[in-house]
């Protein structure tokens, strides 16, 4: 891979794009396409999602299309900030841009420590499968073996990590339409050995509304969580060969995408399995599905897809960390030691994440009750904090931009401002019903605690360099 002539954008210190110091456009478009195509699918909606179809019965499904309008105009919102101003930073990069330094170091450090704590607990989950296939062998053995291959990759030329993500996404992706492709032809009843349901595990077995209102709200938080991941497309964007188009068409095709593999799926999956199907939460629901048609082997089909998701996810978040990382960094807001770049890659910043995800996996094992338990309750709303951040910022910058440089906006956030707002009510309400849910009100009190914690550094920082900046002055 080599250099190009023409830098990608970096992130300075006022929050505004300026040349990279030595990050190479190392992403095809094909690889950004695949992201952003799997980046809508892990392991939560492959197994997590049983949880939510447990509480919600058939509407999932609808709590699945609320959420997901919600996320189409977040990504929306984020697409026409990153394709105005590609950013290694992303959405940290366009909160700083709106409001100062102190919310660019509050939502980056916030999604790196989300990510990082991610990274261990996929690594965790596809230990578990691995020790299912191979009985007796030590989980932390597997967790190790994954962490120094994405390590690796990462520390390699960022093209690896493109190309490892082209094929997990390309496994996923068909896997998915293949459920998808059986579901439909069983449920009209051209499926070879089945009758098709009609309506019966819709509307029997309590209705549509199995649980009433509480069960779609439960569904609904559970959904929203699911969506995680969707922002590593703006990142990675600035690694594209044509940063601008790749975030653009990824952006554009983001509806799709949710539609088909996420309310698409749920719909299937509720139509073919009774909601109350242990098996929906033991097994996972896409595993409930396939054994319901008897399929052979569904079980293990469905691992290796597991599989494939969470080491997806582990490669994507180690890079996501470290790009978000070295772009604090670049900006005044981290160890500078930390972004240091070799061969156009933040290698520091890649190990620093990567031993930070492996410690939390460690922690799993040495304090599960207490220090672990608090790291999940730390990430659980921090999606939310960064999707906040992302409308806050956007409401802000696009007035700015359609003055200073409207050339710029070649994606363009629908019926701007309402939606805007619509999003931003829509995150005060999921906030509002966190905190009346008795299992997740936890969550969002230590989120909250750690939001606050850094914005008070951010803002001291963010003082202090002013007053620096005015002593020099003088």
């Amino acid at each position: 891979m080599s250099r190009t002539t023409a830098p990608a954008p970096a992130d300075r210190k006022d929050g505004a794009t300026a040349p990279a110091e030595g990050l190479t456009h190392g992403l095809k478009q094909r690889h950004l396409s695949m992201i952003a195509l799997g980046g809508v699918i892990g392991a939560g909606l492959f197994v997590g999602s049983g949880a939510g179809i447990a509480a919600a019965g058939p509407s999932i499904v609808i709590a699945y299309a609320i959420s997901g309008i919600l996320v189409m105009l977040v990504m929306r919102m984020l697409g026409e900030m990153s394709a105005a101003n590609p950013a290694s930073g992303s959405f940290s990069v366009h909160a700083e841009r709106a409001f100062g330094s102190w919310a660019g170091f509050t939502s980056g450090w916030a999604f790196w420590f989300l990510l990082c704590v991610a990274v261990g607990l996929e690594g965790i989950g596809a230990a578990k499968i691995m020790t299912g296939w191979f009985p007796g062998s030590p989980e932390w053995a597997w967790v190790a073996l994954f962490m120094v291959v994405f390590t690796v990759t990462n520390l390699a030329a960022v093209k690896n990590f493109g190309e490892f993500e082209f094929w997990f996404a390309a496994l996923k992706v068909g896997a998915i339409v293949l459920f998808l492709c059986i579901g439909v032809l069983a449920i009209t009843g051209l499926l070879p050995g089945t009758d098709a349901p009609g309506a019966a595990n819709l509307t029997g077995d309590g209705g549509f509304f199995p649980h009433g209102s509480e069960g779609l709200i439960v569904g609904l938080l559970a959904s929203v969580f699911a969506y995680g991941g969707l922002e590593t497309v703006t990142i990675a964007a600035a690694e594209s060969e044509h940063p601008v188009q790749g975030v653009a068409k990824a952006v554009r095709t983001a509806m799709w995408r949710i539609a088909l593999f996420y309310i698409g799926s749920m719909a299937v999956i509720v139509t073919l399995v009774p909601w109350d199907d242990k098996a929906v939460v033991e097994k996972g629901p896409y595993v409930a599905a396939l054994d319901h048609l008897g399929i052979p082997a569904a079980g293990q089909i469905m691992n290796v897809v597991v599989l494939v998701a969470l080491l997806s996810a582990m490669n994507a978040n180690i890079y996501g960390a470290s790009r978000m990382a070295g772009s604090l960094v670049a900006r005044g807001q981290g160890p500078k030691a930390l972004g240091k770049l070799s061969g156009g890659v933040p290698r520091p910043a890649v190990l620093v994440s990567s031993v930070f995800g492996f410690g939390c996996v460690l922690l799993s094992y040495w304090r599960p009750d207490d220090i672990f338990i608090w790291l999940l309750n730390t990430i659980g709303a921090i999606i939310l904090v960064v999707w906040f951040f992302i409308a806050a910022s956007q409401l802000v910058l696009r007035r700015r931009t359609e003055r200073e440089a409207p050339e710029k906006l070649v994606v363009r956030m629908w019926a701007f401002p309402v939606l805007t707002w619509v999003a931003l009510a829509g995150m005060a309400a999921i906030f509002f019903l966190m905190a009346r849910e008795e299992g997740t009100r936890v969550q969002l009190y230590w989120t909250g605690g750690l939001t606050l914690l850094l914005a008070a550094v951010g803002f001291v920082r963010q003082k202090s360099a002013r007053t620096a900046a005015a002593d020099h002055t003088a």
